[in-house]
């Protein structure tokens, strides 16, 4: 790679509202919910790990047990409006300077570390924006280019970056793996 500097975006923020409450935090095989998205965050090419905190104070306690220098926190005032609210709070708290950012989602524990640098890789080579794909669905985490932080800015309500994936259409980049990793997630007990 040719020098990219690198963050991280996890958002966990949300309520769980699906679950009951309290999601990311729920006991998951070793630990919690959340350690997945945390730990395959910590294993992507990046300097920073931003992790978006909102519902669940409880958040804050299992970021802390990782106890990685990389690791901060930053609170999405406005949590209840929705993801974009996350991602927006996200991409305000990111260092100056960021080339890109990973777009990882706190209730999916089961991102495959392998395709991480694939990602940063397509970002090197002048994508827009990278994605994971399996079986023909796109996954996550997602990769950006920083020209796309205003426009995540302007995002309202429940919506992610998803939107500004499919207007990209074929310039996103896309890594099969045969994964599914990239696609599971935690919506219910």
């Amino acid at each position: 790679m040719t020098g990219l500097r690198l963050a991280a975006i996890v958002l966990a923020a949300g309520k769980g509202s699906r679950f009951g409450g309290q999601k990311l935090t729920s006991k998951w095989e070793d630990g919690l919910l959340i350690d997945g998205a945390i730990r395959a965050a910590l294993a992507a090419p990046v300097e920073d790990v931003l992790v978006v905190t909102g519902a669940d104070p409880k958040v804050i306690e299992a970021v802390q047990a990782h106890a990685d220098p990389r690791l901060r926190l930053t609170y999405a005032e406005d949590h209840a409006k929705g993801m974009s609210a996350s991602l927006k709070a996200g991409v305000a708290a990111l260092h100056r300077g960021v080339h890109g950012a990973y777009i990882f989602l706190g209730d999916m524990p089961k991102i495959p570390h392998e395709v991480l640098p694939k990602l940063a890789e397509a970002i090197d080579n002048g994508a827009p924006a990278a994605a994971p794909v399996f079986h023909g669905r796109r996954g996550h985490p997602v990769i950006l280019t920083s020209g796309f932080f205003g426009l995540m800015m302007d995002l309202q309500g429940d919506n992610g970056a998803g939107g500004l994936l499919n207007a990209l259409g074929p310039q996103v980049v896309t890594i099969p793996t045969t994964d599914e990793g990239v696609v599971f997630d935690v919506d219910v007990p």
